[in-house]
């Protein structure tokens, strides 16, 4: 049996004395796209958090394995390193740090991490030509402080962009739906999708239906009350575009 990119075991998170997660069971095959939808408040953002290494929750059981490592004892920069990335719903701004310069610093911490020597400028100036044309950003852009004045679009395009220099094994994407006009959620679904890979998996958080348009997931998980409650096809997120979530509240994980 092959191992999951990524699977987690009766994960309970709390921050202060409220329990957020109350037993999240998931388990995601490398090569495949799977989608959490789930109202406010469900957990579904707690989740990507806690699986970034946030600090703030306390996680009071359960397991986290990527490829097998159980990463709940790593650094969110050890997590990088092995291969997870997650994209925010809010990318932050950091003022006076040009992207290019974030971009370069991010792809040669995680090389350091791993061994590898530094990047060449000539070989990264290739790689960011090369991703940044898929997504439509140009070196303008590039040269602007990182997330400074950027529209959601910008933000959502810079961060597909890190994405795409890093090569994560897990992507992790918590509504990268969020401030997105159509045509830039149509642009952001398609970098997304050119990195879709057998040796690659996704999860992507979302509310709504129309993201899963464009990203087309291989299952659908229900969120509810912190934990998953029901799991199907694609054809799941119509169910619940159709009829709401709350056919889904009160139901027991399987």
């Amino acid at each position: 049996m092959t191992t999951p990119m990524l699977e987690i075991r009766n994960l309970h998170v709390r921050i202060e004395e409220r329990e957020i997660l109350k037993g999240v069971n998931l388990s995601i095959p490398k090569g495949e796209v799977h989608a959490i939808m789930g109202r406010n408040g469900s957990g579904k953002s707690t989740l990507s958090h806690v699986l970034a290494g946030k600090e703030d929750y306390e996680v009071t059981e359960g397991q986290v394995l990527l490829d097998g490592a159980d990463i709940l004892g790593m650094e969110p920069s050890e997590r990088a390193v092995a291969g997870l990335f997650l994209a925010f719903q809010y990318p932050i701004e950091i003022p006076g740090v040009a992207t290019m310069t974030f971009l370069k610093a991010a792809l040669n911490a995680q090389r350091k991490g791993r061994g590898e020597a530094e990047i060449s400028t000539p070989d990264f100036m290739r790689a960011v030509k090369e991703a940044g044309k898929a997504l439509n950003v140009d070196s303008e852009m590039l040269k602007r402080a990182l997330n400074v004045g950027f529209s959601g679009g910008e933000k959502k395009r810079a961060e597909i962009l890190q994405m795409a220099l890093l090569k994560p094994r897990m992507c992790i994407l918590d509504e990268t739906d969020s401030g997105l006009d159509i045509d830039a959620l149509k642009l952001v679904s398609e970098g997304v999708n050119a990195l879709r890979s057998p040796e690659r998996a996704m999860l992507v958080i979302t509310h709504y239906q129309r993201l899963l348009e464009h990203i087309v997931p291989d299952v659908v998980h229900v969120f509810s009350d912190g934990r998953v409650v029901e799991s199907g096809g694609k054809e799941l997120a119509l169910e619940l575009e159709q009829k709401g979530y709350a056919g889904f509240d009160g139901e027991k994980a399987a």
